[in-house]
């Protein structure tokens, strides 16, 4: 099994396949839980930075940080081997995580109004604050949770797209997905019923604010 970074309450989140329950290629998911885009107020938290070592690139005014990275600004959470962060002139940050070996990134951002989680692993995430739009890309798997444990929807491609803003996921096919059932590396998608409890996850294939500053925290 892929080696990934826990989950920020202890327990493993899941790098390895497991064969959700459609199979589906480049197909935009919508959420079918009620309405409820993500947390509003992360985009006016500061960025907060933990890290074993940092550097500063004047030339292209980016920071990067590398070794056990994590990084949060709200409810927002970003976990990786290395994470560089630029801000325009505006104010908006971003960021990028990028994990190497067996490892992989990790995201987690709370759904607004409701106790509902997205989170995700791949080998890179982007996340652009000004647009709350975060881009996994390489053996990404995205689910979403209910509390921060229960898995109701997840969803594995090459590329996943999660747009905060309108509460839409977009997945495509890429061959870091093939496997044994899968040699295409197509999408697939494990969606539970609404009405019930999630499905288990062994079935076959089938107005925004600019923060002012990036704030950052050292832990050796």
């Amino acid at each position: 099994m892929n080696e990934s970074f826990p989950r920020p309450d202890g327990s493993a989140a899941r790098a390895g396949f497991a064969a959700p329950a459609a199979a589906l290629v480049t197909l935009p998911l919508a959420l079918v839980a009620p309405l409820a885009h993500a947390e509003k107020a992360d985009q006016q938290k500061p960025l907060n930075i933990e890290a074993d070592n940092m550097s500063y690139d004047d030339l292209n005014q980016k920071n990067i940080f590398t070794g056990h990275v994590v990084a949060t600004k709200g409810t927002i959470v970003i976990k990786a081997d290395r994470v560089e962060v630029t801000q325009d002139p505006q104010g908006y940050q971003y960021a990028t995580g990028t994990s190497t070996g067996n490892n992989l990134s990790y995201f987690r951002q709370k759904r607004d109004g409701v106790d509902d989680y997205i989170e995700g692993n791949a080998v890179r995430i982007d996340y652009d604050g000004k647009n709350d739009f975060t881009k996994l890309t390489t053996r990404a798997v995205v689910r979403r949770l209910q509390g921060l444990t229960k898995v109701q929807d997840e969803v594995r491609g090459s590329v996943i797209t999660y747009d905060g803003q309108k509460d839409f996921y977009t997945a495509s096919a890429g061959k870091d997905q093939a496997g044994p059932g899968n040699p295409s590396g197509r999408v697939r998608a494990m969606l539970a019923p609404r009405s019930g409890d999630a499905a288990p996850l062994n079935g076959s294939p089938a107005t925004r604010a600019p923060s002012n500053s990036i704030q950052g925290s050292l832990q050796q």
